[in-house]
């Protein structure tokens, strides 16, 4: 027997609440530099209490093979992603719409 998702009550293996929850955050992506000139791609807005936001940091972690962290609904990646990031983003789920 699958297990009931108390929210909506669909069952937790659809992960329809993963994907609304995703639609509505407010992401700002955003290059800075730190120690030695070094450039670091930040994503924010994602709340971290909607979002799994340690699977979204890994698998973004493997998808352009850099270190990275996530820090309170933040997440920092080693190098310059830019250009790349929105649409892996939007491949993982959040809409485009609210993406700057």
């Amino acid at each position: 027997m699958p297990e009931i998702d108390p929210i909506t009550g669909l069952p937790k293996e659809l992960g329809v609440w993963d994907n609304i929850a995703k639609e509505h955050q407010k992401i700002t992506i955003k290059v800075i530099k730190k120690k030695f000139g070094k450039k670091y791609t930040v994503i924010e807005g994602i709340n971290k209490n909607e979002v799994d936001v340690k699977d979204v940091t890994k698998k973004l972690k493997g998808k352009f093979a850099c270190g990275g962290t996530h820090k309170g609904g933040m997440i920092e990646l080693q190098g310059d992603h830019t250009k790349e990031i929105r649409k892996e983003l939007i491949k993982l789920g959040f809409s485009p719409d609210q993406i700057e």
